[in-house]
C-alpha cells in the first residue's frame, strides 16, 4: 500500500525526512485547509489540530512505501494520530494525503509554528541521532 504524506513541521525539513524513511520520493509544496500548526510546550517541533478557516503550508511526499509509512508511525508516536485529509497542490489540484495530526492537546501551545524558527540542529541532535 502506497500513499500520500503531507508534512507540516520537523518532517518538511529534508536532513529530517531522510534519516526517518528509506526510499526516495517525489514531493511538492502543500496546503491543509482547515488546520492550524502550533508549538508544542517544551519542543521545537509543532503540532496540528483541525480549525475552521485556518491553513497550514508544508510539503507533500507522493506515493510513500507502507515500509516507510510504519517509520513514519513509529517516529511520530502515540501523540499524533494519522488521519486522511485533503491538501491543495501549487497547482491547484486537491489530494488525499495521510498526515499526522497532534491529539495530545494538552500541550499544545498557543503560539503560531513558523517553519523559519525551526531548530534543525537541535532536533537532529535529539530526535535523530543515527
Amino acid at each position: 500500500m502506497h500513499c500520500h504524506v503531507f508534512t507540516y513541521g520537523s518532517l518538511m525539513f529534508a536532513p529530517v525526512w531522510e534519516k526517518v524513511v528509506r526510499g526516495s520520493y517525489r514531493s511538492a509544496p502543500a496546503t491543509a485547509r482547515d488546520y492550524a500548526r502550533f508549538d508544542i510546550s517544551g519542543e521545537t517541533y509543532p503540532g496540528m489540530v483541525a480549525r475552521a478557516g485556518a491553513q497550514v503550508d508544508g510539503v507533500v511526499y507522493f506515493d510513500v512505501s507502507a515500509d516507510d509509512i510504519a517509520a513514519l508511525d513509529a517516529f511520530e508516536g502515540t501523540e499524533y494520530r494519522r488521519d486522511t485529509i485533503s491538501v491543495v497542490l501549487d497547482s491547484g489540484d486537491t489530494v488525499a494525503a495521510a498526515s499526522y495530526v497532534f491529539i495530545a492537546s494538552r500541550r499544545l501551545g498557543a503560539t503560531v509554528w513558523r517553519p523559519e524558527s525551526f531548530q534543525l540542529e537541535r532536533f537532529l541532535r535529539t530526535y535523530c541521532p543515527r
